[in-house]
């Protein structure tokens, strides 16, 4: 009863969480077409109807991968949405990305392994206040972490390449994109009025811009991951 009922979502829904306004009529991609029935004032809309349906369209990948066992990754880097994705993503126990990517994290996972290892292997010196190095280079070495935990804390206990990956906002990781497209790895996207729905396996038409939307969307995604996992 609680997942029909949190799946029947009606378009007076999208247009609350202000997941129907887009960008500026100029700034469009024409794939996007379909979606738009509207210009208000030089500013495009999308079809907060489409939004619903498309929605729990999402839930379907994300609730089977995550009842596997496997990974649903959430990616966004914008940095008014980073709060949004890092709170969305620990309440479903999932890996995330929020802050500006190392290239190549899955195409070359390898390398990304190491620099994993590089992170823990510095929070063991972090624990032991790096006090087998001089002073400068101790300072040097909590740098170095610090930043090692801003790129990579969220898939820190990451064990393999992502089952499934959720795009927060398609322009911005349009590298994440093409390393999904190279290894196979489905997406589910927000795709808002500038975006190319062609590249996603799962378009989500949605402001990819306002906290509230991303919230509203990513709050649906995790509820279906939960549920997954729960099963």
């Amino acid at each position: 009863m609680g997942t029909t009922k949190s799946w029947n979502i009606c378009s007076e829904e999208t247009t609350e969480a202000g997941a129907h306004s887009g960008h500026q009529a100029r700034r469009w991609n024409p794939k996007m077409a379909p979606h738009i029935p509207a210009e208000r004032k030089g500013i495009h809309t999308t079809d907060p109807t489409q939004t619903a349906r498309f929605s729990p369209e999402a839930r379907g990948p994300a609730a089977g991968a995550a009842g596997k066992g496997k990974q649903s990754p959430i990616a966004g880097t914008e940095y008014q949405a980073a709060d949004v994705i890092r709170s969305a993503a620990i309440g479903a126990q999932c890996h995330y990305a929020n802050e500006k990517r190392l290239g190549g994290m899955p195409t070359n996972w390898s390398t990304t392994e190491t620099r994993l290892q590089r992170l823990e292997d510095s929070e063991g010196g972090a624990a032991r206040g790096f006090r087998e190095f001089p002073d400068r280079e101790a300072a040097t070495l909590g740098r170095q972490l610090a930043q090692l935990r801003k790129r990579l804390g969220g898939i820190r206990y990451m064990k393999g390449l992502p089952d499934v990956a959720i795009i927060v906002d398609q322009r911005e990781e349009s590298t994440a994109i093409r390393e999904c497209i190279t290894l196979g790895t489905p997406t589910i996207c927000l795709v808002d009025t500038d975006c190319d729905p062609d590249l996603a396996d799962i378009p989500i038409p949605a402001n990819d811009d306002s906290r509230a939307s991303i919230r509203w969307i990513l709050n649906k995604l995790t509820l279906a991951i939960r549920e997954g996992r729960n099963q």
